[in-house]
């Protein structure tokens, strides 16, 4: 069996884009196994992929250049690996790279088209063309390790049973987020003939979504009642998903459920849309020649109004449901 010692430490919804590559990977070279290290809380995303096992680390115990090459030195003492695949690229595992190198290793990292992204989000560039998927940006890093994989972009359903609408109507940075206001008007709409369940995480997030709650007949608030586990678990037995472009979308992805994704000064020509989800399922402004101005949605509107989110007419959301 040959061994790939991968690592990938961040963002929550990078990380579970890597989930069904591995799947898939691993399925069209059944001679290999892939050690994955990430953070402990990941863990039930890659959950029943055989050949894969998941190193749950604490990150902040090997801070700086000897935190790396402790954290090699215990990876190498207990997986023994054949090949190293960086599906990060940031400082941190650089150094690991560099470590990895003068011990021998043969090492691939990811591209992340950097170049690429800088010049799809330049507000004044008009001709605006699809990037790489992420997902083949990753399978690439095994391709170039030499292990051939030709990706489904299918997901794959793990609940035969599916009832109720989820929304996931926050994300970490504005520019991503449709204002609250709408969601709630979607919301009300759509309880009128659907069970609906919020998803989020964080104190005021909560208490948001109970206000919601209180207020909208038809309504279940699961956020920071449930364990990751059984988070996958619900999304799986969902109709549908709705969600900004953030990891809710992924994670209905990797439990093979439909998602209504809503995109604001990101774009899916960056590569992160949803794996196996249909571009006929996103919502967006079409007609602003600004968009994409981010690739992760943290920048400030250059024009001040935000027009990307606060022209989506939400009839476009219920009309997809």
């Amino acid at each position: 069996m040959i061994r790939i010692l991968a690592y990938r430490f961040s963002a929550f919804g990078d990380v579970a884009m890597t989930a069904p590559v591995f799947r898939e990977v691993l399925e069209q070279n059944p001679d290999l196994e892939i050690i994955l290290v990430s953070r402990n809380n990941f863990r039930d995303l890659f959950e029943g992929i055989p050949n894969l096992i998941f190193k749950g680390i604490d990150i902040d115990d090997y801070k700086g250049f000897f935190g790396m090459r402790k954290l090699s030195n215990e990876l190498i003492k207990e997986f023994n690996p054949d090949f190293i695949g960086d599906l990060h690229n940031v400082i941190r595992t650089k150094i690991l790279d560099t470590i990895f190198k003068k011990r021998g290793f043969k090492i691939s990292v990811l591209d992340k088209g950097k170049e690429e992204k800088e010049q799809l989000t330049d507000i004044w560039k008009l001709d605006k063309n699809p990037l790489q998927p992420t997902t083949e940006r990753y399978a690439d890093v095994f391709r170039e390790l030499g292990f051939p994989v030709t990706l489904s972009h299918q997901y794959r359903p793990k609940s035969t049973i599916k009832s109720g609408i989820g929304f996931a109507p926050f994300a970490q940075h504005r520019g991503k987020m449709l204002p609250l206001e709408k969601s709630f008007e979607v919301a009300k709409l759509l309880s009128k003939k659907h069970q609906i369940f919020f998803f989020g995480g964080g104190k005021s997030e909560v208490n948001t979504l109970n206000e919601w709650v209180n207020q909208i007949p038809n309504t279940e608030n699961f956020a920071g009642k449930l364990t990751l586990k059984e988070e996958l678990q619900k999304i799986s037995e969902l109709e549908t998903m709705i969600s900004m472009d953030s990891a809710n979308m992924h994670l209905a992805s990797l439990v093979g459920t439909r998602c209504v994704s809503v995109w604001g000064s990101t774009h899916h020509f960056a590569g992160f849309l949803g794996y196996g989800q249909s571009i006929d399922d996103i919502v967006q402004v079409k007609d602003l020649t600004c968009r994409p101005c981010s690739v992760f949605g943290d920048k400030e509107c250059y024009r001040g109004d935000w027009a990307c989110l606060e022209e989506i007419d939400i009839q476009s959301i219920i009309d997809k449901i």
